[in-house]
């Protein structure tokens, strides 16, 4: 790690405000099929169950779109404490709930403190990186999300052999724990060099930047370069009076906000939380019969998602944004094509006395079903899981950034929340169609990722203005940016030390 120790331990300490969302998205997933769980709250039906599940990103949606204010307000580290209040909150509601309507309102506040990690801790990471470890930093947002569901799907194996509503208690109130540790270790993170600059506190700004770059030397010619490009960057969107979000609606930002809600619309559409919220039951439909098996697959599922993230977080910023999406939807649309194949060809539904849907699919169709399955997840994890966050969090100018990241990460708590409330009725419904539909969304993603995307790897959060201000056809965009780096390729290459 070198001189970027501090970065990292800043970034990864931010970063438990993915595990917060990853746990709930794990813990939920295993509580739905618990018997003391279904009892408690009358066997909800497929509408029921998909009222609880979105009312989380409902809340997300919220917390995001107000993400935007709080953290040009107060600061990316307040809004992140803040938040962690917020979701004990909600924690607290759901692990006390006495009644279905109690459920859904802890879900919908802790969904609000969600919200406003979800949006805060990728900028807060982008803002504090060095170009060239910006991917990685910003891809242990999502690594963490992958430890907290991957934590929650085992401490619910564990806990459902508790014979008492205990078993679904425990798990829901254990996310608490997490949140309190994030916000007492904020309270020692340093604030935004780029936050403090903006708001014209440039000599905390020049500590913060000679903590993360230099041990403490305040006039190293790294810290003074870095400062320099940000008050001149924070300098000219001054001029430009780009700040609020009826400007997100105008030439040249209209772009890179479209872009932004694009990719992470399509982060959902990959149909990852389908993956991760009703794993359990899916399952149950390929084959695994008995308590324990769909849930050991599930834990197994965790497993998967985490360790295919690894590859990620260390090459991500050698690999590029755009190479990297367009082999993940490759795989992605491959495993759902396969899994649609199989199911369609060779299922025969029929029903429990609960309503449980069984397509009696023979042993070695399931087995296949289940290998794709953890292909899918682990195609996902290497690319649209890390790529999602990063990609708006370095796209906008200071001034914009929160509020135009806001509208992004709205973007993807809204999909959420849709396929969330619609999924287990499809699943239900029409079961591989599914599949065959996810597969076409992934296939026609690579085409706009070719032609819409420019790659933004190791450049300067700085350089980006010059990035967007060319074609909207990236592939035809190429020669332009080339020229400039060429223009720029000593200060450029001087930048670009690789200290891993």
């Amino acid at each position: 790690m070198g001189k970027n120790t501090q970065t990292y331990l800043v970034g990864g300490v931010s970063a438990i405000g993915g595990f917060l969302f990853g746990y709930d998205i794990g813990v939920i997933s295993s509580i739905l099929e618990m018997d003391y769980w279904k009892a408690y709250f009358h066997n909800p039906g497929s509408v029921g169950v998909g009222v609880i599940v979105s009312l989380l990103t409902a809340g997300c949606f919220v917390g995001s779109l107000c993400a935007g204010w709080i953290a040009d307000r107060f600061s990316r580290k307040r809004a992140i404490m803040s938040a962690c209040v917020v979701f004990c909150l909600g924690a607290a509601i759901q692990c006390g709930s006495r009644n279905r309507a109690m459920l859904i309102v802890g879900r919908f506040i802790a969904g609000l403190g969600v919200g406003v990690l979800s949006m805060s801790v990728p900028v807060f990471q982008s803002e504090i990186a060095p170009p060239h470890i910006r991917g990685r930093l910003v891809s242990l947002q999502q690594w963490a999300i992958t430890w907290g569901i991957l934590v929650a799907f085992w401490i619910d194996y564990g806990c459902h052999f508790i014979d008492s509503h205990a078993s679904w208690r425990v798990p829901i109130g254990l996310q608490i724990v997490p949140a309190v540790i994030l916000f007492v270790s904020m309270i020692f993170m340093p604030y935004s060099p780029r936050w403090l600059v903006d708001n014209n506190r440039i000599d905390e700004a020049q500590k913060v930047l000679a903590r993360l770059r230099s041990g403490g030397d305040l006039h190293a010619p790294e810290v003074m370069e870095e400062l320099d490009e940000i008050k001149e960057a924070v300098r000219i969107d001054r001029e430009t009076a780009i700040r609020s979000y009826t400007d997100l609606l105008r030439v040249p930002i209209r772009r890179r906000v479209v872009l932004g809600v694009l990719i992470q619309a399509l982060q959902q559409l990959t149909g990852i939380n389908v993956s991760m919220y009703f794993a359990t039951s899916i399952f149950k439909q390929a084959g695994l019969s008995g308590n324990n098996a769909p849930l050991l697959a599930q834990g197994v599922n965790g497993v998967v998602n985490m360790l295919a993230t690894v590859p990620a977080i260390l090459w991500i910023d050698r690999w590029g944004r755009r190479k990297t999406l367009m082999l993940g939807s490759l795989g992605c649309g491959i495993t759902y094509f396969i899994q649609a194949v199989a199911k369609g060809a060779t299922q025969h539904k029929t029903y429990d006395e609960d309503g449980s849907l069984n397509l009696n699919i023979p042993k070695g169709p399931s087995y296949l079903i289940i290998v794709m399955m953890y292909l899918f997840v682990a195609s996902f994890a290497m690319s649209w899981g890390p790529i999602g966050w990063i990609y708006p969090s370095e796209i906008f100018p200071m001034r914009i950034r929160s509020k135009a990241n806001s509208i992004t990460t709205a973007s993807n708590w809204i999909f959420n929340f849709v396929i969330g409330l619609v999924s287990p009725i499809l699943i239900k419904k029409i079961t591989w169609g599914l599949d065959l539909i996810f597969a076409i969304i992934m296939f026609s993603s690579i085409a706009i990722v070719y032609l819409f995307y420019p790659e933004t790897k190791n450049r300067s959060l700085e350089d980006m203005e010059v990035i967007f201000t060319g074609s909207i056809w990236s592939h035809k965009d190429r020669k332009r940016i080339a020229e400039y780096d060429d223009a720029n390729k000593g200060h450029v290459d001087a930048k670009m030390t690789k200290d891993f």
